[in-house]
């Protein structure tokens, strides 16, 4: 087997919800490729700090948590040049069973805080630093396809691709790459957490292959 390819050696990279599911596999792709690694949870990922890198505990809904983050980060490294927007959340009810406060949360969660860290990292990213800059946000294929019982998740992911277009217009001639990922079903612990019925039938009429993704 080939060594891993070493992209990101001197790089500095965040990624939000780094516990589990697609933001473990991204963070441990950065490791593998050279980066420090600088991941957030709800809950510090351990498995982080346990392999050198920075493990921090972050409400991506509220500004402070995420901009006092940023700015430990960039004062640690001098430098952040890759933003990965991971964290989501979801629900599964229909329109007239969720409530104000799960509706708000979900866009919170995964509208709003790719916004506060996108806000928080910029002045960091456009300071100079040699090498490629990246932000790169993790949609899904619900922001593009609607889904029924995910409304909230559906707008917000539908936010996360234009509010995506936005900030790559406004950040190349800064040098800056701004990209978004729309994932399909993915198996993860928190996708099983809120996966609807019907599930397995509408991965083998959505997905070519007739399987979910994994990680």
């Amino acid at each position: 087997m080939s060594a891993q390819p070493r992209r990101f050696d001197g790089r500095v990279a965040i990624v939000t919800g780094a516990s589990g599911g697609i933001g473990r596999s991204i963070a441990e792709r950065l490791v593998a490729e050279g980066a420090t690694v600088a991941g957030c949870d709800l809950e510090a990922p351990a498995w982080l700090a346990e392999a050198g890198h920075v493990a921090r505990s972050c409400d991506v809904t509220r500004e402070q948590s995420v901009d006092a983050l940023v700015a430990e980060v960039a004062e640690r490294f001098g430098r952040v040049d890759v933003l990965v927007n991971n964290a989501g959340l979801s629900i599964s009810a229909p329109i007239a069973e969720t409530s104000l406060a799960a509706w708000n949360q979900i866009l919170a969660v995964n509208l709003t805080g790719v916004f506060l860290f996108c806000r928080a990292a910029l002045p960091h990213m456009q300071a100079g630093a040699d090498g490629e800059k990246a932000i790169v946000s993790v949609a899904s294929v619900a922001g593009r396809r609607p889904e029924a019982l995910i409304g909230p998740y559906c707008a917000a992911k539908a936010g996360v691709i234009n509010f995506t277009k936005t900030a790559a217009l406004e950040l190349a001639p800064h040098g800056i790459r701004v990209n978004a990922l729309a994932p399909d079903i993915t198996i993860t612990e928190g996708l099983m957490a809120v996966a609807p019925e019907g599930l397995d039938e509408r991965v083998g009429l959505t997905v070519p292959m007739g399987r979910p993704g994994h990680v």
